[in-house]
Parts: C-alpha cells; sequence; structure tokens
C-alpha cells in the first residue's frame, strides 16, 4: 500500500551552498582496450555526461594495463612500456576533453617492495590477478624510488616525456591537462600501510610531482575503511606529521553497500541504506576531525557502490550469479540518497563507482551493461543529478515535522533560480507525496518503468506526487512569478 505525506520547502531559509559535484570512477579493465565495442559505447557514455573530477584508475587485476615499469632497471637497461597503457589513456583524455580528471595510477611496480620472491605477473594482459601487490616494506625506505616513478609519470602525459633511471629519454608528445592526482588506492588494504608509512611516502610523491607541475592538487589516503581508521585521519591531517610546505588540497575514502551472503533482494533495501546512515556518521566524524586539523583541505568520496551479494575474495568463476532488474534501481536510489546527504555536509565530490565493471564480482557496481557498454538505471541516476544539480546551489530547509519514514528529499535554489526538489524513494514499496506548490511544474525521475532508457519528463498537473519503489526524482516548481 502507498504511504502519504506532504513535503514543502522553507525557500527563505539556506542551509548550506553546495560545493558537491556527482561524479564516478573509471577502473582500467580489458572493456577499454583499442577496438573493443563495449568499451567504445563506455566512453561515448562517459563523454556525453560531460561531468567534472571523473577518477582514472588504472589498477591492481591487470598489472601490464596499469604498470608502467615490470621489471626493476639495470644498469643498462629500463623495462618502461607505455604501449598497452596509453591507448586507454588517450581514449579517456579525449572522453573527458574540457573536464577535469583525477588521476591515480595506484598499483606500484611490486619489485620496489620487499618480498620472500619476485612475484608474477599473467603474461596475457587481459588476464585478472590478484596477487601481484605485495610486501608492506619498500625497498627503498626513504621512498624516492617511487616517488621518481609517479614524477615520470606525470612527465610522460603532461610534459612531453622523461629521462629514466640511466640517464635516457622517453619521448610520448602527451601535454594532457591533469589537475588532480590521488596518491594510491585503499591504502589500508593496499600493502596494508600504518598512518606513518603512508603519510612519508605522500610527502616523498608529492615532492617529486610538484617539481615536474607545481600546480598540481592532490588527494590523499583513499582509504577503503573510513570507519575503522580514525587514527589514519588524525595522523594526516595533522601538517605537524608532514613535511614544510607539503599541501594537503584533498583527502578522500569509500563507501560500499554489502549484504550478507544469503540476503534477499527484499531484505537488502533495508541493509543498504542502514548501511548508508552508518557511514553518514562516520562522514561527520571524519569532517570534524578535517575542520580542526586542516580546514583548508577539502574532501571527494572517491568510490560509492553497492554489491548485490557478498563474494569471497579473490573473487570465483560462480560470481558471475544474475544481478536481479531490483538492484539496479535499489543501487541508483542509494547513490542519490548519498549525493543529497553529503552534498548537506558540504563534500566537495560524490563519485559513483564505477563506469563499467571488468570482473563478474564487480558486475554489481558497474554503471553500463558489461555485455554492450549501454547505460543501466544506475548511470541514469547520475545523469539525472549532473543535469539537475550543481555547486552553488543553495540548498534550503525543508518545513518542520514532515518526517517520512522513506522518502528522502532535498530542496535547493539552483544557482539561475529556480526551484527544485530531490526526491528518493527508499522503500521497495510505491509512495505518494503532496508537494505543495508543485502543479504546473516538471518532473524528471528514474524508475522501474524508465529502465535504461534516459530520464523521463512530464509536467505535473497535481501537488501529489507518485513514487514508484526506488525511485529518484526531481522537481522543479513553476516560476512564482
Amino acid at each position: 500500500m502507498a504511504t502519504f505525506t506532504t513535503v514543502s520547502a522553507d525557500w527563505d531559509t539556506t542551509e548550506r551552498v553546495s560545493k558537491t559535484t556527482p561524479s564516478l570512477q573509471v577502473a582500467v579493465n580489458p572493456y577499454f582496450r583499442p577496438g573493443n565495442i563495449i568499451g567504445e559505447n563506455a566512453y561515448k557514455a562517459l563523454r556525453d555526461l560531460g561531468t567534472d573530477y571523473v577518477r582514472y584508475i588504472p589498477w591492481l587485476p591487470y598489472p601490464k594495463l596499469a604498470v608502467a615499469e615490470l621489471e626493476p632497471p639495470t644498469d643498462t637497461t629500463t623495462s618502461w612500456d607505455f604501449s598497452l597503457i596509453d591507448p586507454m589513456m588517450i581514449d579517456f583524455f579525449e572522453a573527458t576533453k574540457g573536464h577535469s580528471v583525477v588521476l591515480d595510477f595506484s598499483t606500484m611496480p611490486q619489485w620496489m617492495w620487499r618480498t620472500a620472491e619476485p612475484v608474477r605477473y599473467p603474461a596475457d594482459p587481459d588476464e585478472a590477478t590478484y596477487s601481484y601487490t605485495q610486501g608492506r616494506e619498500p625497498r627503498d625506505p626513504t621512498f624516492k624510488e617511487i616517488a621518481d616513478y609517479y614524477a615520470r609519470l606525470l612527465s610522460w602525459y603532461t610534459q612531453g616525456g622523461f629521462v629514466d633511471e640511466i640517464g635516457t629519454r622517453h619521448e610520448s608528445g602527451h601535454y594532457y591537462s591533469v589537475p588532480f592526482w590521488e596518491v594510491l588506492n585503499e591504502v589500508d588494504c593496499e600493502h596494508n600501510m600504518t598512518p606513518e608509512i603512508y603519510t612519508k611516502l605522500y610527502d616523498q610523491v608529492v615532492m617529486a610531482m610538484r617539481k615536474v607541475q607545481p600546480n598540481l592538487k592532490f588527494v590523499g589516503m583513499a582509504l577503503f575503511r573510513a570507519d575503522t581508521n580514525p587514527r589514519f585521519f588524525e595522523y594526516f591531517l595533522d601538517h605537524n606529521n608532514h613535511e614544510p610546505g607539503i599541501p594537503l588540497d584533498y583527502i578522500s575514502y569509500h563507501f560500499y553497500a554489502t549484504p550478507s551472503p544469503d540476503e534477499s533482494p527484499e531484505v537488502q533495501g533495508y541493509t543498504f541504506f542502514a548501511q548508508a546512515d552508518t557511514f553518514l556518521a562516520t562522514v561527520r566524524y571524519v569532517e570534524n576531525i578535517r575542520s580542526r586539523l586542516s580546514p583548508e583541505t577539502r574532501t571527494m568520496i572517491t568510490e560509492i557502490g553497492a554489491f548485490h551479494r557478498k563474494d569471497p575474495w579473490p573473487p570465483t568463476v560462480d560470481a558471475a550469479r544474475p544481478i536481479p532488474d531490483s538492484h539496479w534501481y535499489l543501487s541508483g536510489a542509494l547513490y542519490a540518497y548519498l549525493f543529497g546527504e553529503l552534498s548537506r555536509k558540504g563534500i566537495d565530490v560524490v563519485d559513483a563507482s564505477m563506469l563499467l565493471a571488468g570482473e563478474p564480482r564487480q558486475h554489481s557496481i558497474s554503471l553500463l551493461d558489461w555485455t554492450t557498454g549501454e547505460p543501466n538505471p544506475r548511470f541514469r541516476v547520475l545523469q539525472l543529478l549532473h543535469d539537475y544539480f550543481s555547486p552553488g546551489d543553495r540548498i534550503v530547509a525543508l518545513e518542520q515535522g514532515q518526517d517520512h519514514p522513506y522518502v528522502y528529499a532535498m530542496p535547493v535554489v539552483t544557482k539561475g533560480g529556480e526551484r527544485r526538489l530531490l526526491l528518493v524513494n527508499k522503500s521497495q514499496h510505491p509512495a505518494k507525496i503532496c508537494v505543495p506548490g508543485s502543479s504546473g511544474g516538471e518532473k524528471v525521475w528514474v524508475d522501474q518503468t524508465t529502465g535504461s532508457a534516459p530520464p523521463a519528463i512530464a509536467k505535473t498537473t497535481s501537488d501529489t506526487i507518485a513514487l514508484e519503489a526506488y525511485t529518484v526524482a526531481v522537481m522543479t516548481f513553476p516560476d512564482r512569478h
């Protein structure tokens, strides 16, 4: 049975001016290799979206697609090779032309870390491995070797090339604009770094890269579990723990909703939104630490997603079990809810994870159909938020006494003066709400009737608004004049 309540805004009471950009991450996988129509469709969707702060991350499952120096240098040779990395990177730059990007080459050459035996990697660049990232101590404890690697990567893409370890010049011809660089990924998991180790590494990487590009902005930490790592924030955000002059431009961390292994789709909605509320409590805590220790630092949430089930790690073949359609609407509603609440908390970037998933275990967090590269309902929700909300919008207050157990609402006045209301049905059941003054305006929405098509648009002829299960809708009110 549909529930009914009234939602109205106090348009003159501003809670916050939004700083938040809805965006996404692109994780490298074989779909993005040249000639793959799925990857071509994916980059077309990215280009059509046209958002800023897109995060590009070559990472651990595919060492040959992510690491530019797979073997250690000798006195006479180096193994620098961008032949597999560059084609995907160039396509990414073309798809994001005119928009800012955040690069994160998260996987370091494994030979830079001490291990009992050399760590091998697949000869086939399209074969995934989950054992490449090993070791907890760098072979160079000063981190200069790692820092120089990242400085050369930056030079390759922004300065036309670099000089390698034995003095040989490598020409790339690339002069791309790279405004943001995230220093590694999920450092609380990958190499299991302590705050002290990561902070020392971060400082060395930043100092080396700033010699190449002094105006580069940096993003730090990219933690997998912010809720279990308060000491990471306390240590990293304390300027006394850094070398003099090291900038702390941005911090980042992640959130994934994950059900229990035997949880049914009907139960997952309750689990996901409860986990989202726990994450938002973590965000409040982290923001208090940030504002106390480094108020000039800004925040990106660089991965947000929801898994359909709790799969084993590393992934197994049976992880490719079917994903019910309801998951896409639930996951889209979850992202929209978090976008609204993170906007209210002053977060700068909110990234949906991920554009196109490679491994079966990751299919449930894909924004596109991995068999075609075409948008799914999660992507359409991101598109809706991108098109109707932006930094500079005034987030205004809701009238008192209008709490609804499942309908989330965030009213804004846009930079252009339009009154809008984000609505998210957090339930698998339909809801009806009264939105006074919305008749004669416009409703744009994504739900189970719109599927993977672009958001539907209709004029509103009543103040009563119907929301199907897990609907994400934007109401634009008629002009008061």
